[in-house]
């Protein structure tokens, strides 16, 4: 990171601006919030997420039911996977029209996704249902919820840390135009008497 680059200005030195002090300045707050909001900001997200996708999972799976569902008839392989968080890869799902009984014991029907390769009438397969009988994903499991949480703590470290170098990066931007802006009227009061005989220079 370019912001301690900006710290060898601390020292001593007599041709040292006063715009040279403040990119330090710039430079020190920069490399604290890095390596301290960032952290902390990571953290703190990462326990939120954390606390609420673990509370999601007890509720899905205090309310989700896996059922034995009934073939009924073949609709073909499904051309895309529902949910790739919770389906293993490359599996083989089709598509099938399927009888189950909903938890209140009433008769169910409708299309579903088997990991069959050839389903026929009356191959059982399993399914998760909703605590109304509606056929639902998988349940959450707390490996998952916690990996999902510790991208999204480090996700917002980042975040906090582009953002700090950006806004340390449009400040010395800002602090070097306004230096080149300095120069160019100094060089302009000058210039009219530059290289003139009795001027000085």
């Amino acid at each position: 990171m370019r912001a301690v680059s900006g710290l060898w200005r601390w020292r001593h030195n007599a041709l040292r601006r006063a715009t040279d002090l403040a990119e330090a300045w710039v430079a020190l707050v920069a490399l604290v919030l890095i390596t301290l909001a960032a952290p902390v900001t990571g953290c703190l997200v990462g326990a939120a997420a954390q606390d609420s996708l673990q509370r999601a999972v007890r509720q899905q799976q205090h309310t989700r039911r896996l059922v034995t569902a009934t073939v009924v008839r073949d609709l073909g392989e499904a051309p895309l996977d529902t949910d790739p968080d919770i389906t293993p890869g490359r599996e083989v799902r089709s598509r099938v029209l399927a009888r189950w009984t909903a938890p209140d014991g009433t008769r169910r029907y409708g299309m579903a996704l088997a990991g069959l390769k050839s389903p026929h009438p009356g191959d059982p397969f399993r399914i998760w249902t909703d605590p109304h009988g509606r056929i639902t994903t998988r349940p959450l499991d707390a490996p998952t919820a916690t990996t999902h949480a510790v991208l999204a703590g480090t996700g917002a470290a980042l975040v906090l840390v582009a953002l700090v170098e950006s806004a340390r990066r449009l400040a010395v931007w800002r602090m070097v135009r306004r230096r080149y802006a300095r120069w160019d009227q100094a060089w302009e009061r000058a210039g009219p008497d530059w290289g003139k005989a009795g001027t000085g220079c």
